[in-house]
């Protein structure tokens, strides 16, 4: 079993089922994100472990031990939100404090845990100050320093990050991974930014309308997406997608026509391929080539140029596909309303059928 332990877990708000049966487990000392759009679930799901929403069927568990039954206070859990939760009248000191003392613990323990943690965020030097005199990312800290002196079982963060700016994101993004490892804690995370799930997770669970669409490393979820969903949410900018049919298969590839006298045979099972039948072809804006090199050159009018330093982004309008962004260097030369031209790499595509399920990818 593992350390956290969802069966068949479902959800409903009257007659509407919002969480659907759901089988998940999360591993010891893992850092596991929860991730997918708006109303996908993630943030229920989180909710449901930490025992502020009730589950319908199914059960929840914890270090081997059933919690659904449970309080929330008696599950071995610490909850950060994402605005913060603090009392605005007392200091750092006694926020982190206030459910130690709940807990009734020693005045010695107390001090002992509030300022080990305090030294863990360093934020030692602002333990007598409201938290009206604190930044974002310092009120951030008490809040997670809050859950750390508790030694909880599990960590769960609902959207930690949401309120910072872009830059103490990142610091802020750094700083959860170290903590993770030097905590050895196990710790689930909800975001709706799959470039916090992409940098921060050892596991991303991918949701989408209150089932699990994938799981695993996200170097994994990267590489090879199990389908269109889960190809189209991971990665930024999102992977391009091209319309096309079969054109033949062969035991080890499937050809696709894209229109025209264009055609890719991309590396991969054929599985149940007819030819004629619909699919569309993905490939991620880094993986294009530059005109002349690839298995098939596209042709499309600039629409939009972001130029980010090192590396230009250029949003094109290609026919057969609805948003197409390619990756470049930073000083390429290149204008909206230009023509743009790239190779597609065979090797480096991935094919979904009519239902959007991936063809199982071959080894270059």
């Amino acid at each position: 079993m593992s350390y956290v332990e969802l069966k068949s877990v479902i959800k409903r708000y009257g007659e509407t089922e919002i969480i659907h049966g759901i089988d998940l487990g999360i591993e010891k000392e893992e850092f596991t994100v929860f991730v997918g759009p708006s109303g996908c679930g993630k943030s229920t799901l989180l909710r449901m472990i930490a025992g502020l929403e009730s589950l319908q069927e199914g059960s929840i568990h914890i270090g081997g031990k059933r919690v659904d039954t449970l309080r929330s206070a008696e599950r071995g859990i610490a909850m950060v939100f994402q605005n913060y939760a603090l009392y605005p009248h007392m200091t750092v000191f006694e926020n982190m404090a206030f459910g130690l003392r709940i807990a009734k613990a020693g005045q010695d323990e107390i001090r002992a845990k509030v300022q080990r943690a305090a030294g863990i965020l360093q934020i030692s030097e602002i333990l007598g100050r409201q938290p009206r005199a604190l930044s974002g990312g310092q009120r951030q800290r008490v809040a997670i320093g809050r859950a750390i002196v508790r030694e909880p079982k599990v960590f769960l963060f609902d959207e930690p990050l949401s309120n910072l700016d872009a830059k103490l994101r990142v610091q802020m993004r750094v700083e959860l991974t170290r903590l993770h490892r030097d905590l050895r804690a196990t710790m689930i995370y909800v975001t709706h930014d799959q470039v916090e799930a992409m940098t921060m997770a050892d596991k991303i669970v991918v949701l989408n309308q209150g089932r699990v669409e994938q799981v695993g490393r996200p170097l994994d979820l990267y590489n090879a997406p199990c389908n269109r969903f889960v190809a189209g949410f991971i990665g930024s900018p999102a992977m391009n997608f091209l319309e096309g049919v079969i054109a033949g298969a062969a035991a080890n590839s499937v050809t696709v026509a894209l229109g025209g006298d264009k055609t890719v045979t991309v590396p991969c099972r054929p599985g149940q391929a007819r030819e004629g039948a619909p699919v569309t072809l993905g490939i991620r804006p880094e993986a294009l080539e530059v005109a002349g090199q690839g298995d098939a050159t596209v042709t499309g009018r600039v629409l939009a140029v972001e130029r980010l330093g090192n590396e230009t982004f250029v949003y094109v309008d290609v026919p057969g596909s609805s948003d197409f962004a390619v990756h470049v260097a930073g000083d390429v030369r290149i204008a909206p309303d230009e023509a743009m031209s790239f190779g597609l790499p065979a090797a480096r595509c991935h094919l979904f059928d009519a239902d959007g399920r991936a063809f199982e990818m071959l080894a270059a």
